[in-house]
């Protein structure tokens, strides 16, 4: 069974985590707190708009309703590019000369992972149809009740939940400094490339479907933008997390 109702609270509380793990690792930032508030606002409010965006364009008018944040119809990737993108432009206007997406690396995962498990609930954002024994019916896909799918929402909550793992690993070894967000959302855009297979998406004419296009084109902009910043100095978080 699905409760469609517990989706907010799920979403609420994990973005409620995210913020409290941001605001640790901001503790001992350089950064003043009008800095932070503002690079912190920046990652939400571009991250909610590069989710939503997408859809809104492609909906007819509905009214306030569609603006409704913590609704259906948002995607990662669009949250990906858009909190990415909003906080970089943040920095330049505010002068911040240093790599602050270490800061991030926990708390997106954090996010992203309960934003699954709000998907799983909502029952949106299913798989194909499988016969393995771990499938399970979706009413919102319109299936007869025999029918089970994937649940690929509970795959990539379990991937975003090791990718936290590594994430604090490197934390208290002090592992890839400066890169932990970068490499972090690599792996998911890898991860995210491949599994679309087992999602029910459309396919273009190039035999890929459009997320699939995305990933790549965002794969080859983090590639680009870790390029253009390898020499940005990159403030340590290992001793600043472990207390």
């Amino acid at each position: 069974m699905i409760w469609r109702a517990l989706y907010p609270l799920v979403i609420v509380g994990g973005l409620t985590i995210a913020y409290w793990q941001l605001r640790k690792r901001y503790k001992k930032s350089p950064l003043s707190e009008q800095e932070r508030v503002a690079v912190g606002l920046a990652a939400f409010v571009g991250a909610m708009l590069g989710a939503k965006l997408p859809f809104l364009l492609a909906e007819k008018p509905m009214g306030a309703a569609s603006w409704l944040w913590l609704a259906d119809g948002k995607t990662i990737l669009g949250g990906i590019f858009g909190g990415y993108t909003s906080v970089e432009l943040t920095k330049i206007c505010l002068g911040i000369k240093f790599r602050t997406g270490d800061h991030f690396a926990a708390p997106v995962a954090i996010a992203i992972a309960f934003g699954r498990l709000g998907c799983f609930v909502g029952g949106c954002c299913y798989g194909q149809i499988t016969s393995f024994p771990w499938g399970i019916h979706f009413p919102l896909a319109g299936d007869s009740a025999h029918v089970l799918r994937h649940p690929t929402q509970l795959y990539e909550a379990a991937f975003h939940s090791v990718a936290l793992g590594c994430i604090l690993l490197c934390e208290r070894r002090g592992w890839l400094g400066g890169r932990r967000l970068t490499v972090y959302l690599l792996s998911y855009l890898v991860y995210r490339f491949v599994t679309e297979w087992i999602r029910p998406e459309t396919v273009t004419a190039i035999g890929l479907t459009s997320y699939q296009i995305a990933c790549i084109v965002l794969f080859l902009l983090l590639v680009v933008a870790e390029r253009v910043n390898r020499h940005v100095p990159t403030q340590a978080l290992s001793s600043q997390v472990a207390e």
